[in-house]
């Protein structure tokens, strides 16, 4: 099979599967723990010094150059650090069941700042519903399931966990070269090379893989917002 056959064929048999028997709550736990635990293991691609300067023509060249712009931030070496350490094994979790965007985030949010939170609970639906019912050449395609995994995946990285969603699901749909673009793109966004972007779905159309990207940044910035709004909440309660 392709690959787009073949993840096609694995989105079919987890909805039967679905259908036929849902996993248990503790099961459900479990695969959340074991892809929390791997995706620390991830390593992102296209190492290189932070900061750095993107052409227009050079923003997905392998080799990136390295510039000196220390002159106009205040932490040039301000990024992303993994919520745990390696090889822990008691890793912290977010349950979102107790701090939710639609429930508690959203309601503060617009405390904060009159009609904020409107804005970007649009943005937010706007890009997860983003679809054109396609998967490359292939028409009338239900991606519900695709882009739920790659939204929650995301936030999995973030040791945020949704208790009705079944885990297993993200190793099913989400190839190793794809977890690793999808790490470097959330965590390390300057390390991106065209290289990585050319690694998978190479049979979907650059809109498709456009829409992952969305998809991405969307997640990140709910869970940063989410991390943040709930401890606004404990600050003020």
């Amino acid at each position: 099979l392709s690959e787009l056959e073949a993840l096609m064929e694995r989105m079919k048999r987890l909805q039967e599967d679905k259908e036929d028997e849902e996993a248990s709550q503790e099961e459900m736990a479990t695969r959340f723990e074991k892809e929390k635990k791997e995706s620390l293991l991830v390593i992102s691609g296209g190492i290189c010094a932070f900061p750095v300067q993107f052409s227009l023509q050079g923003a997905f060249d392998d080799e990136i150059v390295s510039t000196d712009v220390s002159r106009y931030v205040e932490d040039p070496g301000f990024g992303y650090k993994d919520f745990a350490r390696r090889g822990e094994d008691h890793l912290p979790t977010f349950r979102a069941q107790d701090y939710t965007w639609e429930n508690h985030g959203f309601s503060l949010v617009n405390r904060l700042y009159s009609d904020i939170g409107h804005l970007l609970d649009e943005k937010f639906r706007m890009v997860y519903n983003l679809t054109y019912n396609t998967m490359a050449t292939h028409e009338d395609v239900d991606t519900t399931t695709l882009r739920r995994a790659l939204f929650n995946y995301v936030h999995c990285m973030y040791g945020i966990r949704y208790d009705d969603y079944d885990y297993g699901e993200v190793n099913q749909l989400l190839e190793r070269s794809l977890k690793v673009y999808i790490k470097t793109v959330t965590c390390y966004p300057e390390r991106t090379t065209k290289r990585m972007y050319d690694s998978y779905w190479r049979q979907f159309k650059h809109s498709e893989k456009v829409h992952v990207n969305l998809l991405l940044m969307e997640a990140r910035m709910q869970a940063e917002l989410l991390y943040a709004l709930r401890a606004i909440t404990r600050h003020l309660t």
